[in-house]
């Protein structure tokens, strides 16, 4: 499986199998959370068969079921969008490695996670990682002129197919609160934005992952 073929099939999913994740996959996702420390600067755990963080815990959206295993984010303040495109690039990982997934951000008992923010540090969200009991279902997407200043008619290719990976990127409560613009046709030049939205600014670090992914980050360049 490819990066786009896993951004593809992940979804989020709640509900997980009571099975351990065997030591192969531990050990390659840890070396791949050590890169991705080393890359951002950002300090990231992988936490194992730790149940206690989810037992118990009601959630709007539907409880978590055998979630024993997750990864813990944290880093100086300011980095919510860093946050949101190196934990999408984790969560990316580990569906290539046969793993489900859920970005969290409130529906857990933060007491009861093991690990804590290093002074002057800031803890950011958990991602629930397991085998799925499913694989999860699609979410439904905003049309595409609602999350860009162009019209599907009038975009570049590359555009186009950046555009399509970024409305497949996961968003709180599935608000979809970014804008991508193509602002210099000629230079290849894009921004992007977030609107006002719970953790909308960790969700855009998440949507410019995957328009990169989609796009190629050799097709454009991001507007500073």
């Amino acid at each position: 499986m490819d990066i786009k073929e896993a951004i593809i099939k992940r979804h989020s999913v709640r509900r997980f199998l009571d099975k351990e994740i065997e030591n192969s996959i531990v050990n390659e996702l840890n070396d791949a959370i050590s890169n991705v420390c080393l890359e951002s600067g950002l300090d990231i755990k992988f936490v194992l068969n730790e149940p206690n963080a989810f037992t118990g815990f009601l959630a709007k959206y539907g409880k978590f079921e055998n979630c024993k295993s997750y990864i813990t984010i944290c880093g100086k303040a300011g980095r919510e969008i860093d946050v949101g495109y190196y934990g999408e690039k984790l969560v990316i990982i580990a569906q290539m490695l046969g793993l489900n997934s859920c970005w969290v951000a409130l529906t857990y008992k933060k007491g009861k996670v093991p690990i804590k923010a290093k002074k002057g540090e800031k803890f950011y969200i958990v991602i629930a990682i397991g085998y799925g009991r499913n694989r999860g279902l699609p979410r439904k997407s905003k049309t595409v002129d609602k999350l860009c200043n162009l019209k599907e008619n009038e975009m570049p290719e590359w555009f186009k197919n950046g555009m399509d990976f970024a409305m497949r990127a996961p968003t709180a409560i599935n608000q979809q609160k970014f804008f991508i613009s193509l602002d210099s046709l000629e230079e290849r030049i894009v921004s992007a934005r977030a609107k006002i939205g719970p953790c909308s600014k960790i969700d855009l670090g998440i949507v410019k992952y995957h328009f990169e992914i989609g796009a190629g980050k050799e097709s454009f360049k991001w507007r500073e």
